[in-house]
């Protein structure tokens, strides 16, 4: 077990989730800070670095793998570069905390294993909502029976288009499926599947249908789901990305044989707990940068302190969960 006296991470891409999602995280735990950052763009890896107190920016990503002041990588970048920066960092000898979702297929996710395997470097995915307090109450109120048996779970999500889809000259990259694996299904529904994995267990059956109803881009922006977990648990989920405001949701229900629970992964809405006491709502409060808990288990593991589950092996289940709804397997 690879035993770190202080973490100094390097990051690998400087976008939106590391402002304050994850970032700042990095420089809040005992034993652990950033060093390093690296992006293509010039004007905007400087920019991050002196806003951020970093020390040294680099524009390859070879060199800041390189750094010898940098002993593990944090790779914030689109998920189709995921799978080359993690082995480059991990045959460097350097452990690998990656963004979600871990590649952009199941396959990209097996090489990444296969190479942590066989350097020993250990690889985190920043599945951070298993940790968060959120989650870890719905989690618990499943775990007490307060629904009794499990017996089935439903997923439904909606959205309206962003603005930026509208924009056929320049679509955000997360509609572009060989950068980010599929449509904004690729992007979102990994939360959502993880978590319930991380509760039932792996997802041993999965079929989908897909479907471009708006036309704004060519990634499948309407999907409809059927899954079968280990246990014999069945699922369904259902995602729309082109919807009407009227029908926007976030919403994931965990039905038993005595109540049901249901409750959002996006929006944080209180958990709803169903019972023959009626409805009863619950919102525990989560950290401002939600990526906390998690980093710092993952610093911990690093230390030899603790031990994360988080890895490459827990998460890529999600990827082939997804690879076949999207009938990529």
């Amino acid at each position: 077990m690879m035993k770190l006296k202080e973490v100094r991470w390097g990051f690998i891409g400087c976008g939106e989730v590391t402002e304050k999602k994850s970032g700042p995280a990095f420089n809040m735990i005992e034993g652990s800070k950033v060093v390093a950052v690296m992006s293509r763009d010039e004007e905007k890896v400087k920019s991050y670095a002196i806003r951020h107190n970093i020390p040294n920016w680099y524009t390859d990503a070879q060199e800041l793998i390189g750094d010898e002041n940098v002993n593990a990588i944090y790779i914030a970048t689109p998920p189709s570069s995921h799978a080359t920066f993690a082995i480059m960092a991990m045959k460097a000898g350097k452990p690998v905390y990656i963004e979600k979702p871990m590649a952009a297929s199941y396959e990209d996710c097996a090489r990444i294993n296969r190479i942590s395997q066989e350097t020993g470097v250990p690889c985190f995915v920043a599945y951070y909502r298993r940790y968060l307090p959120y989650f870890q109450k719905v989690r618990q109120l499943v775990e007490e029976g307060e629904i009794g048996n499990v017996i089935n779970v439903q997923i439904r999500f909606a959205q309206p288009p962003r603005n930026l889809d509208y924009n056929s000259k320049n679509l955000p990259w997360r509609v572009q499926p060989d950068i980010a694996g599929g449509g904004y299904f690729y992007d979102l529904a990994p939360h959502q599947l993880d978590l319930l994995q991380d509760m039932f267990g792996c997802i041993l059956e999965a079929e989908g249908y897909k479907s471009n109803r708006g036309g704004l881009y060519e990634a499948e922006d309407t999907i409809s789901a059927c899954f079968k977990f280990e246990s014999g648990l069945p699922g369904s989920g259902s995602w729309c990305f082109v919807a009407h405001e009227s029908a926007k949701e976030d919403r994931i229900e965990i039905i038993g044989d005595k109540g049901m629970i249901c409750f959002s992964v996006f929006t944080y809405e209180p958990i709803g707990l169903h019972t023959e006491r009626g409805r009863e709502e619950i919102l525990p409060p989560n950290p401002p940068h939600v990526q906390l808990p998690l980093i710092q288990t993952v610093v911990e593991h690093l230390q030899g302190k603790a031990i994360c589950t988080c890895d490459g092996i827990s998460a890529t289940p999600t990827n082939w969960v997804m690879d076949r709804i999207l009938n990529k397997l």
